[in-house]
């Protein structure tokens, strides 16, 4: 079957664009050719620094013959009913067909020749692509993200005849802008347009370009015995940036090794896309860099690496520049103007958070095995970096150039460690920190964030998460699990909650003598009381112009809530279900390691037979109580053995419960819960057999509520391991 194959051929797209531009091109295609009825075996798209390509492998040559029927109105609807639905079809009253005494109507369509609808696609795809940035050129009123040169489009090797406001297509494309041989290049189908590009030095594939890349930069790395530093990132943007990427190392001067190799590689990365390089026999970076070239220079690249080499050496001077006099400024200088920079409007200043962090470390530090001192001080340099020279040239290097300027300023490894690490973990491909100072830090950080934000109601909605909420508690769930912190939330927030209060009041409250004393307070619901009692008179003056914080049970629950959330993401990512997190969350636990724990142990017991039939059992029980607790109260009290024809199987079940709720007790007490599970285990046989032979709602009262309070204890006994009506199944 015949092939399309569509190039937009324009000036240099920005390698960031690139990929998403080639995802959207092959959605807005397929999106608007399957519309229209086509199918084809197989749609790839190429994207790289000029071009935008996609070739699609048997498509038809026309569309198929549609006949569509569309039910219209009963035969007997009022006139207009029917007027509309004619002109709605196209038809008359004789062409349509009833049956039933309902009117159909059938419209039949023949099939459009594919190169006609492909015109049709490319005009309205390059009219609405979505660029996040576009432009228009000369007097046109077409939008691309850089002047549009040519279309290439064939159809079975044949031109698809169209114009683009003034571009015509055509079977020409163009090699490399400086290696190529300098002639339009036709071309007949795939094979021969990814072949004369190659031989005309452009790589279409950017698979191919890295590969290049990455072959080529490793070779002349290991002919001087060095090893490039991996950076998949930089990969990814300069595989956009050259058509024939050819790597090219160079030499640094040496003096600049003195710099943190944080700074050197990422001045190297962001100002001039060039990879560091090591040796393997040392530590730290390499005199060297490696520059991927768009050319193959005639000399081997040497003048173009002696002119990066000048242009780097700029660069790192200004970066020496910045770790020279930052250390002439220090801690203080930067702290002290941290009271200058607002964090939030409502949240207070930098200074402010970093008094809160402190206060929160303090409180955390016993519960990691912290030294107290040694995280409050952490904390307050925590920040103070961010009014750093390096840091306001380099934003990345937050914390990092912290944790440098500790250590020279004498801090202890902990401490430097710590502040270096505090925004840890970023995402969930970062790494968690586990020294134990830096947990306490990391933990206050992102702990006060949260209870800030939901105090002032700024919770994420939908897709919008504009202060990265999700990805702060994601990171408190990564640290705790991953550091075996047993520590509870609900006795956590509430510190951050009154440190925020606290700070408040003390800042927002006009001048009275109430100020000092309200400064002190640790609720809202204290200091209502104590302007309502002492001082009725100044409760509107007070109040007059102030923002409450939402009521703390609120802020509380909607906060475990997000965690329960965020929790269920991390499992549901590493396989588990989402409903065994919602059923042991129910159970009201915050304590996040004996959360998973239980889950995990839930898990393994609802995949053996055990416990999926002990599920059906729990289930039938529920809806069994359901139903009678909308009759009335349900009974309660002991559960009766040894009464007169009492079936075997009820005294069976009764025994077992009562040994199986002590089994479980235990079990809890301790956190083995896999022995909980196991003693759920031995609960299944003896639920079956009782809801195979006895009946629950017997005519005589006794039996039944007896039989009653009996499927009662089994759902409290089930009840204390997880909330089983949360699980599915």
């Amino acid at each position: 079957m015949p092939q399309l194959l569509l190039e937009i051929f324009s000036e240099e797209i920005p390698a960031r664009m690139q990929q998403g531009a080639a995802r959207d091109l092959e959605r807005m295609v397929s999106d608007r050719l399957k519309a229209a009825g086509l199918t084809w075996d197989a749609l790839t798209t190429y994207a790289g620094p000029r071009r935008l390509t996609l070739v699609i492998d048997g498509l038809p040559a026309a569309t198929p013959d549609r006949e569509e029927e569309l039910k219209g109105p009963r035969a007997s609807a009022p006139e207009q009913a029917l007027e509309g639905f004619l002109r709605k079809t196209g038809l008359t009253r004789d062409q349509l067909t009833e049956r039933d005494g309902v009117l159909f109507a059938v419209l039949s369509s023949k099939g459009r020749a594919t190169t006609d609808l492909v015109a049709e696609t490319v005009d309205q795809v390059i009219r609405t692509f979505p660029w996040p940035k576009s432009m228009r050129w000369g007097s046109g009123t077409l939008r691309w993200v850089r002047p549009i040169k040519r279309i290439l489009c064939l159809f079975d090797g044949k031109v698809v005849p169209f114009e683009i406001d003034g571009i015509p297509s055509d079977a020409i494309t163009e090699g490399h802008r400086f290696m190529g041989s300098g002639q339009l290049l036709k071309v007949s189908d795939f094979v021969d347009y990814r072949t004369q590009l190659e031989q005309n030095f452009v790589l279409l594939d950017v698979a191919d370009r890295k590969l290049r890349i990455l072959d080529q930069a490793k070779a002349a790395c290991a002919a001087k015995g060095l090893v490039l530093v991996d950076d998949d990132g930089l990969l990814d943007e300069v595989a956009g940036l050259a058509e024939w990427p050819t790597p090219i190392l160079g030499d640094m001067d040496p003096q600049f090794l003195a710099l943190p190799p944080e700074v050197v590689r990422l001045s190297m990365k962001v100002h001039q896309k060039y990879f560091a390089v090591r040796d393997p026999s040392k530590d730290g970076l390499a005199p060297n860099f490696l520059v991927v070239a768009n050319v193959e220079a005639t000399d081997g690249g040497k003048a173009l690496a002696a002119g990066n080499s000048r242009v780097l050496s700029a660069r790192l001077n200004d970066a020496r520049f910045f770790w020279d006099e930052d250390q002439k400024v220090g801690f203080d200088a930067w702290n002290a103007k941290l009271s200058g920079v607002t964090f939030h409007a409502k949240l207070g200043t930098l200074a402010e958070r970093v008094e809160r962090i402190a206060a929160l470390a303090r409180e955390i530090a016993p519960l990691v095995g912290a030294n107290p001192d040694e995280a409050v001080t952490a904390a307050k340099l925590s920040k103070a970096d961010l009014l750093s020279g390096m840091v306001s040239e380099f934003p990345e290097l937050q914390g990092v150039m912290g944790g440098y300027y500790a250590r020279l300023a004498g801090h202890s490894d902990a401490v430097a460690d710590a502040v270096r690490d505090h925004y840890k973990p970023q995402g969930p491909a970062d790494t968690v920190p586990t020294a134990p100072v830096t947990v306490a830090v990391a933990l206050a950080d992102k702990l006060d964030t949260l209870v800030g934000f939901f105090a002032i109601d700024e919770k994420p909605t939908g897709s919008k998460d504009p202060f990265a909420l999700r990805r702060a508690a994601l990171g408190v769930i990564r640290l705790v699990l991953e550091n075996g912190v047993r520590a509870q939330l609900r006795l956590i927030a509430p510190f951050a909650w009154d440190v925020l209060v606290q700070q408040w009041w003390a800042r927002e409250l006009p001048a009275n003598p109430l100020k000092r004393k309200a400064a002190e307070l640790r609720s809202w619901a204290d200091a209502y009381d104590l302007v309502d009692n002492v001082a009725p008179d100044l409760v509107a003056k007070i109040m007059e112009g102030m923002e409450k914080p939402r009521d703390w049970l609120l802020t509380c629950d909607d906060l475990l809530a997000f965690f329960a959330d965020r929790l269920t993401v991390l499992l549901r990512d590493q396989g588990q279900r989402h409903d065994l997190v919602a059923a042991v969350f129910a159970l009201g636990d915050d304590d996040l390691v004996r959360i998973v724990r239980r889950v995990e142990a839930l898990a393994a017991f609802l995949a053996t037979d055990d416990g999926a039939n002990l599920l059906a059992g729990y289930k039938r029980a529920s809806n069994i109580l359901r139903a009678e607790e909308k009759k009335g109260p349900l009974p309660t009290g002991m559960v009766q053995t040894g009464l007169p024809n009492q079936p075997e199987p009820e005294t069976v079940l009764a025994f077992a419960v009562a040994s199986a709720r002590t089994a479980v007790e235990t079990a809890l007490e301790t956190e083995d819960f896999a022995a909980a599970m196991t003693a759920l285990a031995g609960l299944r046989a003896p639920v079956d057999r009782f809801f195979e032979d006895v009946l629950v709602n017997s005519d005589v009262p006794a039996e039944r509520d007896n039989r009653l309070k009996l499927l009662g204890q089994v759902r409290d006994v089930m009840g204390q391991v997880a909330d089983f009506g949360q699980i599915a199944g």
